[in-house]
């Protein structure tokens, strides 16, 4: 610690840091603009102005940046002298000069971080009055809007999108005070991450274009806190509705998670929630009807007719329904509604962070590794905001060699400068190619097999003890030594790897090596397919293979099937089957899908946006999201719905059906930890200024409605209520005086860039205990075989997962269909880029016909398909299919469900 003097008081800081850091950590109010927690100082902007006095006697001192001040013991500097105020005032007239005069239509406004700095230094008119520089804006694909004139040349863009994560196409053009941040011509952004620019920029160049088409200011949108639903990270977000309408998603600050930044997909991967094909009303034998209640009597009549009942749960339904469907059906007719491999994974995975003895780090802690292997994953594509993380921790070497030069960390462009000099391993091991290949120190591409072997290699290179796989050639065995070596060197070593490979070897392999390492401090982290499956996995349940016997046998003739599309867990003609032999198929959900086509009774379940819940992630984290705006009537939430439907149900409200659940399952007892929230005074969802509650409502009624009453969270649906006493983690909005932007974050942390006060969002559920015997099951090696290929889906961000596909501009960044092969066994096939092959899969009576592309990195024997795009739901991962070359005259055929 060190002891600072800001304008005669005296404060305690932490040494080091740098002055705009802590004087913000204080609760100063200091502007900048170049400045960010997350990417540190370079200088840029020259709005941090201070004076700093030599000593007691100095009363002139000089004028310093803060950003770029290191903070020593006895520092005495001033943020309220005259020179550096009329400093400050001077620089944003300069910056001012050519931003239009737009504010009233300016989609940044009343969240601008450059209106904040510009009232907070004092300048509130201007005397510029000549001709201001103009630009051509750019076309940037449909997450990002371009309004190059606004920009005042901070340089936060390309810091963040291509130092921070790793793009390449947003480039810095032009010279002198004539420079345009763009790309080289118009076209779609290419980083995941694009939408991270909305708000990194502090003024309005970049902004959220879906947002835009159902614009509402920042005042008048109604938040709540939630989770993103689109992967296993759980990544804290803000979702703002307007009119019964979900109109934006931003990132919601957690210091142990997502930081400062969400992946493009939880970003703008809400459409759905708005989409046509949301269930609005209760169906009885495909015929709507109006009223709940008459659903529920109906549903309460097939039960009580029923033979037997069965209950299907699911990995994107929150810990609430999933726990009330089986109580419902009773636990030993609950399935879990996962495919037989995923179901396999799952538990594998959950036993090993339960009793495997080794740490599951956050994504804070693993951009502290100072080595990553990635084992079988493609982050990117399957854990975005992981890849991130997984981007930062090369850096490590970069800052201890920093530290040795006596460069602070935080001094962003110096250290940069050494990054070409050395850098943290990151090695990677995956089916092919993958976007974090540019930071890797060494590449693998196998298929899971293989990967699972060298993994299995490397843990025996670890460790004597781990089983060898026999038959390794001398580039495998190699390999695996070079990377046993580094890892074996690291004090924070890192193992990642997942489910994309449909591997139980490969999961099994990934803690051979974490068993293996000698480093005390050593993670494991497992990515995992959706929102809640590792919830689902810790409530248990029986396999899909056995409620499909049960309905065959007899035994059930009725099931309920809980926001869970089967199709996409088994091939077609099975779940056909299945649900045609059930007497009575009721089924929650959101989406109309082939599911719910099948339903005699459907029930329009709420979203995330609309309910409340709670999901656990790929660490054990258990964390609520809470409804933003009310379900309309008949949309009920799931759980409710199951409770509605009981005789006697021993529950009535959301908070006693949470801690019914931690009571009744010993693995979920850690989320009645959660704080008290029914105490609270009631925290209102509306920002202070909301505005026209009686004008939206004008074509109906000029008198003003109630508003709706929440009985199940501490939120309101008003502008009264608490905002002071209440901690941080559970604010709807994000607003302190003089600070309307996302920059107010640092209001309401005790060190900027830390934890929130009173703590970070959710629960730890597993803590690392025991050991496990060491994982013996090694695979043979892949042996391609003549006339025939092995189906390897492909994650793909935009396209892989279920309910962000429905989204409109995520669908925009579909990638074309096509099948990945080999070079090899395109000479084979006697086909070039762009030509088309035919698939034949051997169930099915049909084949695909469709474009080839040639990837070098794709192993000899494996085709990929890019999973989630329509033509291949029906072909599942480990398919064997035969492909020809498809004539130009060929007429083109489609599978059943394309």
């Amino acid at each position: 610690m060190a002891t600072i003097e800001v304008d005669g008081r005296t404060y305690e800081v932490q040494d080091g840091s740098n002055l705009l850091a802590e004087c913000l950590s204080l609760g100063l109010d200091l502007p900048y603009f170049c400045w960010h927690p997350a990417m540190g100082s370079v200088g840029a902007c020259r709005q941090c102005a201070v004076i700093q006095y030599k000593d007691a006697e100095d009363t002139r001192g000089r004028l310093v940046m803060a950003c770029i001040t290191p903070v020593a013991d006895n520092l005495r500097i001033s943020l309220n002298a005259d020179v550096a105020r009329q400093f400050r005032a001077d620089n944003i007239e300069l910056l001012m000069i050519n931003h239009p005069h737009d504010c009233p239509v300016c989609e940044e406004g009343g969240e601008c971080h450059l209106q904040d700095m510009t009232l907070m230094t004092g300048h509130t008119s201007r005397r510029y009055r000549g001709r201001k520089r103009t630009h051509r804006n750019q076309y940037l694909g449909p997450f990002v809007n371009h309004e190059m004139n606004r920009c005042i040349a901070c340089y936060r863009c390309v810091r963040f999108y291509n130092d921070y994560a790793g793009g390449a196409d947003l480039e810095v053009l032009g010279i002198h005070n004539n420079v345009y941040f763009g790309r080289h011509e118009d076209g779609t952004l290419e980083s995941e991450f694009s939408g991270n620019l909305v708000e990194v920029c502090p003024t309005g160049v970049f902004t959220d274009k879906p947002f835009s088409d159902r614009y509402t200011r920042k005042w008048d949108l109604q938040t709540a806190p939630s989770v993103c639903v689109h992967c296993s990270l759980g990544c804290n977000t803000t979702p703002g509705e307007r009119y019964g309408e979900l109109r934006r998603i931003v990132n919601r600050y957690h210091g142990d998670v997502n930081g400062y930044f969400l992946c493009d997909r939880g970003r703008f991967g809400y459409g759905f929630v708005n989409s046509d094909l949301r269930g609005r009303f209760p169906r009885i034998e495909r015929q709507p009807v109006a009223v709940a209640g008459t659903a529920i009597e109906h549903f309460r009549t097939q039960i009580r007719s029923a033979k037997g009942i069965i209950g299907i749960g699911s990995p994107r339904a929150s810990l609430e329904a999933n726990f009330t469907l089986r109580e419902l059906v009773g636990e030993t007719n609950f399935f879990l509604g996962l495919d037989e491999t995923e179901h396999d994974l799952l538990e594998s995975i959950l036993g090993i962070l339960a009793n495997g003895g080794i740490h599951t780090p956050t994504l804070r802690e693993t951009e502290q590794a100072d080595a990553v292997l990635i084992l079988g994953e493609d982050v990117t594509h399957s854990a975005p905001r992981l890849a991130l993380s997984l981007r930062q921790s090369v850096r490590n070497a970069t800052f201890d060699l920093a530290r040795q030069l006596k460069i602070p960390r935080w001094l962003d462009a110096a250290v940069r400068q050494l990054e070409g000099q050395v850098q943290s391993p990151l090695f990677i091991a995956s089916v092919h190619a993958t976007r974090l290949h540019d930071s890797a120190a060494e590449t693998f591409h196998g298929s899971p097999e293989a990967i699972a072997r060298l993994g299995f290699a490397i843990a025996h290179s670890l460790n004597p003890e781990s089983p060898l796989p026999s038959g390794l050639d001398e580039a495998e065995e190699a390999l695996a030594a070079l990377i046993a070596g580094r890892l074996r060197e690291a004090k924070r070593p890192l193992i990642v790897s997942g489910t994309s490979c449909a591997s139980l070897a490969v999961v099994q392999a990934a803690y051979n090596i974490a068993r293996a390492l000698p480093a005390q401090n050593k993670g494991l982290l497992y990515a995992l397919p959706e929102a809640n499956s590792l919830g689902l996995t810790m409530i248990g349940g029986r396999r899909l293979k056995d409620a499909f016997a049960r309905v065959q046998d007899g035994s059930a003739d009725t099931m309920v099937i809980l926001e869970n599309d089967l199709y996409r867990r088994a091939p077609a003609p099975q779940i056909d089957a299945f649900l045609d032999a059930a007497r009575h198929v009721a089924v929650i959900d959101h989406l109309e899908n082939p599911t719910t086509a099948k339903a005699g009774l459907l029930l329009p379940a709420a979203t995330f946006a609309e309910s409340e819940g709670t999901l656990v992630n790929n660490e054990g984290r258990a964390q609520c999201y809470f409804p933003v705006y009310p379900a309309q009537e008949p949309i009920l939430a799931g759980w409710e719905w199951l409770i509605r439907v009981m005789d006697n149900p021993r529950w009535h409200h959301f908070r006693d059906l949470t801690s019914a659940c931690a009571a009744a399952i010993p693995a979920l007892a850690g989320i009645e930890r959660f704080p008290a929230e029914e105490h609270l005074p009631k925290i209102p969802r509306q920002p202070h200024r909301y505005s026209g509650r009686t004008a939206m409502h004008a074509d109906v009624s000029v008198i003003e409605p109630p508003p709706p009453q929440d009985c199940e969270t501490p939120f309101a649906f008003s502008m009264e209520g608490d905002t002071v006493h209440v901690p941080p983690a559970l604010l709807p909005v994000v607003w302190a005086p003089g600070w309307n932007s996302n920059q107010a974050i640092n209001k309401f942390q005790d060190e900027v860039a830390g934890p929130l006060r009173s703590g970070n969002p959710g629960i730890r559920l597993i803590q690392a205990s025991g050991m496990l015997p060491w994982f013996d099951r090694i695979p043979p090696a892949f042996v391609p075989e003549r006339g025939f290929w092995r189906i390897v889906r492909l994650p793909n961000i935009f396209a892989g997962e279920e309910l962000s596909a429905h989204s409109a501009p995520v669908a925009e960044r579909f990638p074309d269909a096509c099948v990945f092969v080999n070079p090899e066994d395109a000479e084979t096939l006697a086909v070039s880029n762009g030509d088309s092959v035919e698939i034949r899969y051997e169930l099915e009576l049909s084949s695909l016909r469709i474009p080839v592309r040639i990837d070098s990195t794709m192993p000899a024997g494996l085709l990929g398909i890019t999973a989630g795009l329509p033509p291949f739901r029906h072909l599942p991962n480990g398919a064997r299919v035969a492909l020809i070359k498809a004539g130009p005259e060929a007429p083109a055929k489609t599978g059943e469900n394309q």
